[in-house]
């Protein structure tokens, strides 16, 4: 018999993906794809089973079905297709998160037939703060540890996973963290942030970003879920990014889209005022990225997982604008918009600066005189 894979999440669009994807694979028998919510997509030949990992069900499908690969992706920071039970909030988002995944592991402990786990995760576990090294790899904690969030959440999976690792050393385990993955078809909350008419920043910061095209995501999943080849090694901890960076302000420019400079209080009124209306989910971590972004090295990537994205980083930009369509302002019209825009600011700024100055010379003056 051929290979049983199991997918967890497979009701969003990445997991629908490698799911199509896995099935093609000569060794691979029957793929079987888990979630909580029907997929709006087509999972081809692969068996749907509608089961919340949350639920002990889990153990009795790796049992059932003899599953010997697990591929983990129902770690998530929010879904277009909502979490049963949420009712929009973050609590029921996180059970599945943490909860969920201590589930999976103790049934994957606890099932002989299991042999290797895939588990995605985000390269947002390093956090965003001022002293922050300008790349990060696979051995470096973070300067802050996230404070909440999907980040915090895939911290606590993480750790859980290491622990599952030690307790299960005949396990072949993966953790990838993925830098923000995106494509024509990705619906993620930072694809829904690229989509706005005007970008909100914060004034003051131009953010390095990294991208991962959702064709190379595939590929790698794809990878780590089979038998390494020769001289590569396909369990650990892996970065996954395409090459290169871009700053916020050279994607605001290539999606034709004017920026709006804000402080962080304008910043957080912003994103209460866009999450209203159901625009985007302009997180607190999200707001950290666009503060002070975040870069991976990848070198155990290539040279140990023995893995090469086909897209760059500007490349993927580059498709997943193509896919947006075109921008407000045409780019020359753009750039003289966001020239006008950044000046208004810094004489705002330059407004209050000297107001503050002048109050503080007429207390200082006042209790002179007294």
């Amino acid at each position: 018999m051929g290979r049983v894979v199991l997918v967890t999440g497979v009701a969003r669009q990445l997991s629908g993906h490698f799911v199509r994807r896995v099935q093609r694979e000569p060794d691979v028998d029957r793929v079987i794809g888990v979630d909580a919510l029907r997929p709006p997509h087509d999972l081809g030949d692969a068996d749907f089973v509608r089961a919340d990992i949350r639920q002990p069900d889990i153990a009795r499908l790796l049992a059932e079905h003899r599953v010997d690969t697990v591929v983990h992706m129902d770690v998530h920071g929010s879904s277009p297709l909502g979490v049963p039970g949420s009712g929009g909030g973050r609590g029921p988002v996180k059970e599945v998160n943490v909860i969920g995944t201590m589930q999976l592991l103790g049934a994957c402990q606890k099932a002989p037939s299991v042999r290797r786990l895939v588990v995605k995760s985000t390269t947002s576990v390093y956090g965003g703060a001022p002293r922050d090294p300008a790349v990060f790899d696979e051995s470096m904690p973070p300067k802050s540890l996230p404070g909440g969030g999907f980040a915090k959440d895939a911290v606590e999976v993480e750790g859980y996973v290491r622990g599952f690792a030690r307790r299960r050393p005949d396990m072949s385990v993966t953790v990838l963290r993925f830098a923000h993955v995106l494509g024509p078809s990705m619906d993620s909350p930072l694809a829904g942030y690229f989509g706005l008419p005007v970008l909100p920043t914060v004034l003051g910061y131009d953010p390095r970003l990294q991208f991962v095209h959702e064709d190379d995501a595939v590929e790698v999943l794809r990878l780590a879920a089979r038998e390494p080849r020769r001289g590569t090694l396909n369990a650990g901890t892996f970065n996954i990014a395409g090459d290169g960076a871009l700053l916020l302000s050279q994607c605001a420019r290539r999606l034709g889209r004017p920026t709006v400079p804000l402080l962080l209080p304008a910043i957080r009124w912003s994103r209460s005022l866009l999450q209203s209306v159901g625009v985007t989910d302009l997180s607190p971590e999200q707001v950290g990225l666009l503060t002070h972004g975040r870069v991976v090295r990848t070198v155990q990537m290539r040279e140990i997982f023995g893995f090469e994205p086909h897209y760059t980083t500007a490349e993927t930009f580059a498709a997943f604008a193509h896919s947006s369509g075109p921008g407000l302002l045409p780019p020359v019209t753009l750039a003289r918009t966001v020239d006008r825009l950044a000046e208004l600011v810094r004489r705002a700024a330059d407004r209050q600066r000297r107001a503050r100055q002048e109050r503080q010379e007429r207390q200082e003056g006042a209790g002179h005189h007294g």
